[in-house]
């Protein structure tokens, strides 16, 4: 049987989710992007809301509710500003969901726990200056010394940099295999913000999701208990590409929020301005580009919501969340890029919401994959050069905690 109806769980995180974006952000995102401001206050309240360990389960900390909850709250989030997203981008996605799934027990309660409670605020190290989609031209290496790693690197373009108490770096621990550009010597470990020989900064300029700190952190000669190593030796790769599984899951949610948003903002305006005599709702080509954002908001959701429910039961889905992904992102686009000729002149103004929800809407096209890199992985499934095989480790199913919670969120 194939149901479509959302759970009242759903219902309420959606509810819960919107009347918080639109109560705390919403009134001073555009001075928060204006002056490049972000606003640490948001975290602290996403974290009262359980947000930041919204499908973390509730021995570990978290909310306990399904990966579905988490598209549908990135979708709400992202509708109001991408920066918001991002936060449960890099904390939930590719930190938390992956401690979760590759992290000993100690690492969870030591970070885990603390990460879903919003009691500490993690990200993710993989891009560095000189490798971004090329994993295994990374420069960053650990080297073992009796029970201790000694780190050095540099990690660029990271999201939370100047925030996060909490990072996965990733590094070489094989010279030899890191030469053959062999990507099993790469591993991953936790680093904590306090450890002697860390240190961060942030990025500024940037196009867009001005009111999120971007940034880098960089690694000399830091010193990590082995305890610390996520995964064994020469994992680091196969942790790097779930982690990207889940981002790449909240990435496609957020950018179906960014459509609905380009969609609304285009309805209210085509229904107030008038051109020729007449609203210009009532010009065909104006009706033919909200026709498509309509018709690309209801596609790429049903894309991400399929995905989060084959997480849900635990079937593998990185060829599911990769469509959404690159589907959502370039339709998010093309959303933003037609809102801003709805709007005339005035998409060209940050009067109107359009002109940073087209700047915003890039960054997510090119991180956790670039369109270009989907549309390669998708052809080679169709193609039947690439399988989806059974991952060494998968996000554990979800499990129902108690009916209860759901009066909790609402």
């Amino acid at each position: 049987m194939i149901d479509f109806e959302l759970t009242e769980d759903h219902k309420a995180i959606q509810r819960m989710v919107r009347e918080f974006a639109q109560r705390e952000v919403a009134p001073y995102i555009k001075e928060w992007d204006e002056k490049q401001h972000f606003e640490r206050s948001v975290l602290d309240k996403m974290a009262e809301l359980g947000l930041l360990g919204i499908c973390i389960p509730e021995e570990y900390g978290g909310a306990g509710f399904d990966y579905i909850s988490l598209g549908l709250a990135c979708e709400e989030l992202e509708a109001v500003d991408t920066f918001l997203r991002v936060i449960m981008s890099v904390h939930v996605g590719l930190n938390s969901l992956t401690l979760l799934a590759w992290g000993t027990e100690e690492q969870k309660q030591k970070y885990l726990v603390p990460q879903a409670r919003g009691e500490k605020i993690a990200t993710y190290g993989l891009t560095e200056p000189g490798a971004g989609s090329d994993v295994v031209g990374i420069r960053s290496t650990a080297r073992r010394e009796g029970d201790e790693y000694v780190l050095n690197g540099e990690k660029m373009w990271i999201s939370l940099a100047d925030v996060a108490d909490h990072f996965l770096f990733f590094c070489w621990t094989d010279e030899e295999k890191r030469r053959k550009r062999d990507h099993s010597g790469i591993s991953c470990f936790i680093v904590e913000r306090g450890m002697k020989g860390f240190s961060s900064g942030t990025i500024h300029g940037k196009m867009g999701i001005r009111a999120g700190n971007t940034g880098y952190f960089s690694l000399q000669d830091v010193r990590v208990p082995k305890e610390n190593l996520v995964g064994e030796e020469g994992e680091g790769f196969k942790i790097a590409m779930f982690a990207l599984e889940q981002g790449r899951y909240t990435v496609a949610a957020g950018a179906t929020g960014v459509i609905r948003a380009c969609r609304d903002a285009s309805i209210a305006y085509a229904l107030a301005r008038e051109t020729f005599g007449t609203k210009i709702a009532n010009h065909q080509l104006v009706k033919q580009k909200i026709a498509e954002m309509e018709a690309d908001y209801q596609m790429c959701r049903l894309l991400y919501l399929r995905a989060g429910w084959m997480k849900n039961v635990g079937l593998p889905n990185a060829r599911a969340t990769s469509l959404a992904k690159w589907q959502a992102t370039v339709r998010s686009e093309k959303a933003a890029s037609m809102a801003i000729e709805v709007h005339g002149a005035n998409g060209y103004s940050n009067d109107y919401p359009v002109e940073r929800y087209f700047r915003n809407c890039k960054a997510a096209v090119i991180y956790e994959g670039t369109r270009d890199i989907h549309t390669l992985m998708q052809a080679d499934w169709v193609l039947g050069l690439k399988q989806e095989k059974p991952a060494r480790k998968t996000l554990p199913p979800y499990r129902s905690a108690h009916a209860s919670r759901t009066a909790a969120v609402e």
